[in-house]
């Protein structure tokens, strides 16, 4: 059985991605400048769930990493880390 090509988030759909994980009660936040999470240790499994679907619907995003980063800060969503804070 051939695999699948999954497809590649674009850019422009940054903004519904966040939106969608967000309203399924899926905490996406940023980590610092260079990475996010989704989930919550106490989401459960419907969470867990959505966040798959939703993840599946707009596939790979990873070549998207800092971009997506950059939005959560854009957004006030994210967690800055005490040694970033004191970069020189």
């Amino acid at each position: 059985m051939a695999d699948k090509k999954r497809r590649t988030m674009s850019r422009s759909e940054i903004p519904n991605f966040v939106a969608e994980m967000i309203a399924a009660h899926c905490d996406i936040t940023a980590v610092g400048h260079g990475m996010y999470v989704i989930g919550d240790v106490d989401a459960g499994e419907r969470a867990m769930k959505d966040a798959q679907r939703i993840g599946e619907k707009y596939g790979a995003r990873d070549p998207l990493k800092l971009e997506i980063v950059s939005y959560l800060w854009s957004i006030g969503r994210y967690i800055e880390l005490a040694s970033e804070s004191t970069r020189h």
